[in-house]
């Protein structure tokens, strides 16, 4: 079950580990929440605290591995990130001092320093820029597809199109899992659903409380290369994949109104119309080129409402719910980054069914009390 990221990376492992796996998605692999994902991979400043950072520092090693495990492209060259307010400036300067401590490749660029390794990029000469230099950005298409294929080669099998509606426990310990292609008999099954808070419910008798936003994603058609590295500029983030596409992502969100909240109330991925996509495509590419001139004959491509799933403290929900044993839950924002860790540690768990330490703060029983800003 789909996020797809997550799911397809757990059924790796368990796959290459010796299970007989079966990866389920309600619709096609990487369709939903995967693809419409600003596939950043860091471990940066607003991974907080420093158990989460570590986390995502496992998950870029991952990365590390699976690029050349199953020759999945993967542009590394690190992040440049800055805001538009002094006061947040000032906070970043601080964030990054405590990321270096903490063993991450971070550091304050000056904007000369800036221009010499983005020469494309407009950046005032006294901005202060913080960059974070192990980071990286991957098409998550790609990456889900290769994740399948190698599941695949340790035996795994795949069913797209196919909706899980309900899970039934069985006398002798095991679960029937009724679909839309038949039912399913398995020991053990993870619910990695993304967004799609009604599928914890239902598949596993547990509510877990998220503050899922969408955020509009652009495609361009493929351009010469103008950048190399993730760029997090005040109001849209940018990069460009191998294949010469510009990605631009834009983190406000939908404004907070009744007409908007009736819209989004099904989490389309789509805009009703071409129209109105391509008006908020236009909108995003002004604010690209302000920071990247060079894009001045950017295409639009394509244009995806990604929706993150977030619970609302802010961290993963991995591990075995009380009410429903036989159920495993994966599910979480930072997916892109977290998948190689993620499906590591799952799968040593559902196997060996000894708990990892590295999961232990993020379990679903836990207290979700606070509102991390990430």
């Amino acid at each position: 079950m789909a996020q797809v990221i997550i799911g397809c990376a757990i059924s790796y492992y368990l796959a290459q580990a010796g299970a007989q796996v079966t990866l389920v998605e309600r619709d096609t692999l990487a369709s939903k929440a995967s693809r419409g994902t600003f596939a950043w991979i860091n471990a940066t400043w607003a991974k907080q605290p420093r158990h989460y950072h570590r986390l995502n520092q496992m998950g870029l090693d991952g990365w590390h591995e699976l690029e050349q495990a199953l020759d999945i492209p993967i542009r590394w060259g690190g992040s440049l990130e800055w805001f538009s307010s002094h006061e947040r400036q000032v906070t970043l300067a601080a964030d990054i001092e405590e990321q270096a401590s903490w063993g991450e490749a971070a550091e304050m660029l000056s904007g000369i320093e800036v221009s010499a390794l983005e020469p494309n990029l407009t950046v005032s000469a006294d901005d202060a820029v913080a960059y974070s230099g192990g980071d990286g950005a991957l098409d998550p298409v790609v990456a889900c597809q290769r994740l399948a294929a190698g599941a695949q080669q340790y035996q795994a099998r795949i069913l797209e199109h196919c909706e899980v509606r309900s899970a039934l426990s069985n006398d002798e310990g095991s679960v029937t899992l009724s679909t839309s292609l038949g039912d399913l008999v398995a020991d053990r099954y993870v619910v990695a659903t993304g967004a799609d808070s009604l599928a914890t419910q239902t598949l596993a008798g547990v509510t877990i409380p998220q503050r899922s936003t969408p955020g509009v994603i652009v495609m361009t058609k493929p351009l010469p290369r103008l950048i190399h590295r993730v760029i997090a500029a005040p109001g849209i983030h940018l990069h460009q994949r191998d294949d010469g596409k510009l990605v631009i992502g834009e983190q406000s969100g939908a404004p907070d109104n009744s007409a908007h909240t009736m819209r989004l109330r099904g989490r389309p991925t789509r805009f009703p119309t071409e129209a109105t996509a391509l008006a908020h495509a236009e909108r995003m590419l002004a604010i690209t080129r302000h920071y990247l001139p060079a894009a001045a004959g950017a295409e639009v491509d394509e244009v995806l409402i990604g929706w993150r799933p977030m619970p609302i403290d802010g961290h993963p929900v991995i591990g075995t719910p009380g009410a429903s044993p036989a159920s495993y839950l994966a599910i979480m924002h930072s997916g892109i980054t977290l998948a190689p860790i993620v499906g590591q540690l799952v799968a040593q768990e559902l196997l060996t069914r000894t708990p990892s330490p590295h999961l232990s703060n993020y379990r679903p029983d836990r207290q979700f009390s606070s509102v991390q800003g990430y």
